[in-house]
């Protein structure tokens, strides 16, 4: 279950309601608070005990969770790698572990002049990466006389928050217009990017546990927010980019990170390809990667049937207008963009009930039972979103232990088939598809 996600994570890893104040936090990449350093945080009074200390409201070993389990602190060591080498070669630079392009994911890659005495950029990507320059907030944080409201304001970023926390994971997994990682990077033998915010999470060592001290201290979203809001701030990224004049373009072409990398690389004795009515566009020609988009749908189909409708018919036309040219494509774009960001908050602020859950596992099996992950990206945000639903009805109790087991091992048919994507096939996933539903049948039967 999940196991090929740790593939993902390990290659290139970052990394619930929502407040405005949390929602609008500035990443810690671009914060202009000075990053002391995991020294800082590492310990053994803080958080670098060697176990998790005995009637603590935190584990106190987080450090060492990170240190030793997390691909966050190997993310530096990656780029001394042979494949870096290569890539870096490939893009005409020196090296891999002195390049900003590199080091501003690889790395806590703040500016010189926001870097404390202890700071060491060969510690990857550390606790501020994520957490926030500490400068400001770390001693209110031991101070004892704090909470977790009072740190955020502070300057910690609040990575319980799930538009916050997708927007911080995103900023590397897909890009931002600060860092970006464009096609020409993947063609110098950069991986293929794959996120999922409940997923990755669920994948990354936990250094926190969900208890009632936790819940009582921050907010705590089920598995369907997390996965919803991943989606939708995904999408948000997308067409950011995509309407960027800096970034929706290399030369003559587009700039090609938009597009679904399977469209055109797969071997030619892999004939794949199959009609989808919800992108209307035949066969040899490149095409948007819509994957989010396809998700954002299924959501969308049952939390509002008429706006469902409104959607998918202005991501159809993006699709179309990318036949007609760059103007015509920017221009569907910022039509489905008007629409969809009115819809983080409100995706944020959705209460998902055990009713929702049911309906949403229907809704994800359904469209692909009638054909709409034949492409692999979409069959892998699929697989995920399935995943996500079935652990919150087991954190509703609408699965007992065993259903719960059972319905994982039936979905691990699907994690089977998306395992290698050169090697994708359609027909093997909407096999897997088939036997979820029986299974899901059988479980509420």
């Amino acid at each position: 279950m999940r196991r090929i996600f740790h593939l993902f994570a390990a290659i290139l890893t970052i990394a619930f309601g929502v407040s405005a104040s949390a929602a609008e936090s500035e990443i810690p990449f671009t914060a202009p608070a000075i990053h002391l350093g995991v020294s800082s945080c590492g310990g053994s009074s803080c958080h670098g005990a060697l176990e998790p200390w005995k009637g603590s409201t935190v584990k106190q070993n987080e450090f060492i969770v990170w240190q030793d389990k997390d691909a966050h602190a190997k993310a530096y060591k990656t780029l001394l790698s042979e494949r870096s080498k290569r890539i870096a070669k490939n893009l005409g630079l020196p090296n891999a572990f002195e390049a900003k392009i590199c080091l501003d994911c690889h790395a806590d890659n703040v500016a010189p002049d926001r870097r404390a005495k202890g700071f060491e950029i060969s510690d990857g990507v550390g606790c501020e990466s994520c957490h926030g320059g500490a400068v400001d907030w770390l001693g209110l944080h031991v101070s004892g006389k704090s909470d977790h409201a009072a740190n955020v304001k502070a300057g910690l970023f609040p990575t319980e928050q799930p538009v916050a926390r997708a927007k911080l994971c995103l900023s590397c997994h897909f890009g931002d217009k600060d860092r970006f990682i464009t096609h020409r990077i993947m063609g110098a033998g950069h991986p293929r990017m794959s996120f999922g915010l409940d997923t990755f999470t669920a994948v990354q060592p936990a250094h926190y546990v969900v208890d009632d001290d936790y819940k009582h201290r921050k907010v705590n979203a089920d598995h369907v927010k997390v996965w919803a809001v991943g989606e939708i701030v995904a999408i948000d990224y997308l067409l950011d980019a995509l309407t960027d004049p800096k970034r929706n373009q290399d030369g003559i072409f587009p700039e090609l990170v938009f597009y679904d990398c399977h469209a055109c690389h797969h071997p030619m004795s892999n004939v794949r390809w199959e009609a989808r009515d919800s992108a209307g566009i035949g066969p040899g020609i490149p095409r948007l990667s819509d994957a989010n988009l396809i998700m954002m749908g299924v959501l969308l189909d049952h939390m509002d049937a008429a706006l469902a409708a409104d959607y998918k018919a202005r991501v159809k036309a993006l699709h179309q207008a990318s036949l007609k040219g760059h103007d015509a494509t920017l221009a569907a774009a910022q039509q489905l963009k008007t629409l969809t960001a009115t819809l983080t908050n409100r995706i944020a602020a959705t209460e998902f009930k055990a009713a929702d859950m049911k309906a949403l596992l229907a809704g994800v099996i359904s469209h692909g039972l009638r054909g709409e992950y034949v492409d692999y990206a979409a069959a892998e945000q699929a697989t995920m979103a399935l995943a996500a639903i079935i652990d919150a009805m087991k954190d509703e109790r609408m699965l007992s232990p065993a259903q719960h087991k059972g319905l994982l091992a039936v979905l691990d048919k699907c994690y089977d088939a998306v395992e290698k994507d050169e090697a994708f096939e359609p027909k093997k996933f909407l096999g897997a598809l088939q036997s979820l539903e029986t299974a899901v049948a059988k479980a509420e039967g």
